[in-house]
């Protein structure tokens, strides 16, 4: 399992294995100020992140920040 998160500290303390850190708290995957292509791209990342970090074997937590 993925744990995508606006605040890393948080799912470090729940034990979450794999996080990949979001945008912000009111936005996890987006940014509504954005136009609709740039936010999609920022949409297209966060979980090609996410889909990189599932098929990732870890021994622990990892943040998976770039």
């Amino acid at each position: 399992m993925v744990h995508i998160c606006t605040v890393v500290p948080i799912s470090l303390t729940v034990g979450a294995n794999r996080i990949v850190p979001a945008i912000a708290i009111p936005h996890p995957l987006g940014n509504p100020a954005l136009s609709k292509a740039d936010e999609k791209a920022i949409r297209r990342e966060i979980v090609l992140k996410a889909l990189k970090a599932l098929e990732t074997e870890v021994h622990g937590q990892t943040v998976f920040d770039k």
